[in-house]
């Protein structure tokens, strides 16, 4: 998987967790779970779906790398190689 493959399947995970979420407006860096208004079982959701998705399994500890959609996606590219 490359980056822009992951950073596409972060965007279409949160976007399926919270369907409103203007993922647009997000910068690679910012951490979106402030930004779109996501709490924690919307959080736990979204990596189940980005865990389903990918066929990565997240652990609890790897969850602060999935704070940003860059490092969501950094996440994914390291562990799909």
């Amino acid at each position: 998987m490359n980056r822009t493959e992951a950073l596409d399947m972060v965007k279409e995970s949160i976007t399926n967790v919270i369907p409103d979420a203007d993922v647009a407006a997000l910068g690679p860096d910012n951490a979106f779970r402030d930004a779109i208004e996501m709490d924690s079982l919307d959080f736990l959701s979204f990596v189940e779906v980005l865990s389903e998705r990918s066929g990565v399994r997240i652990e609890d500890e790897d969850t602060p790398q999935l704070s940003t959609l860059s490092g969501s996606a950094d996440f994914l590219v390291a562990h799909t190689q």
